[in-house]
């Protein structure tokens, strides 16, 4: 698998790092329309005013506003003036910086072509397990790693992963009997293993080879 044990922490934020460029949105990465401010800002309103339980016509009421203009302002049809704004967030009792924080926020976004994923080193590349990195997320409280397995003719079985988390398997081709704690499972193409990664885990018996599966592993980020 690939795996974070405590010998790579020292060095994880290094390997992001270095990966995150290289893994960013390409050239040939299909775009979508970014949202205007208007659009944004409405979609916020309507998040909050939703979250509050309040009707077009509440809210609407509370600013000091028309049913009409609230509704176009949700939708992103007008630009509102700051007094207009003002009010709406002091109806909504929250900050006026609240009701931008849907634009300003980053959205990640890690697009790679197929075969073009970033290839690492881990502990199972000396046992033959070959690791290629999907995607890269920047932010968040939680760290996502999609890897596609491969385990080449010459893999030998390896039981001794562990590492903070949780792990997702998907097996594509082969089939493998995999062990996590006392238990194992014997996974085929379809079959699918979700588990908590601090216990040890990995194939112990490597039955059809070469063999592919997709591993997604999360972990709570270092806040540092």
């Amino acid at each position: 698998m690939a795996e974070r044990d405590g010998s790579e922490k020292g060095s994880g934020g290094a390997e992001t790092a270095a990966t995150a460029e290289e893994l960013s949105t390409g050239s040939g990465a299909p775009s979508l329309p970014e949202r205007t401010l208007e659009q944004a800002l409405g979609q916020q309103v309507r998040a909050i005013r939703r979250e509050l339980d309040l009707t077009v016509s509440d809210l609407a009421s509370a600013a000091g506003i028309s049913v009409g203009m609230l509704s176009k302002i949700e939708n992103g049809l007008i630009s509102p003036s700051l007094g207009t704004l003002q009010a709406i967030g002091t109806a909504l009792n929250v900050p006026l910086s609240n009701l931008f924080a849907g634009f300003e926020e980053k959205r990640d976004c890690s697009y790679v072509p197929a075969g073009q994923g970033v290839h690492i080193e881990r502990r199972g590349t000396k046992v033959g397990h070959q690791y290629e990195l999907l995607g890269h997320a920047i932010g968040g409280e939680v760290a996502v790693e999609p890897y596609l397995i491969t385990l080449s003719e010459e893999a030998v079985p390896y039981t001794g992963f562990r590492h903070a988390g949780v792990e997702f398997i998907h097996m594509l081709t082969g089939e493998v009997v995999y062990r996590h704690g006392d238990s194992t499972y014997r996974l085929k193409p379809g079959d699918s293993l979700l588990f908590d990664s601090a216990a040890p885990h990995g194939p112990a018996e490597l039955v059809v080879r070469p063999m592919t599966y997709l591993s997604i592993i999360m972990y709570p980020r270092d806040p540092r």
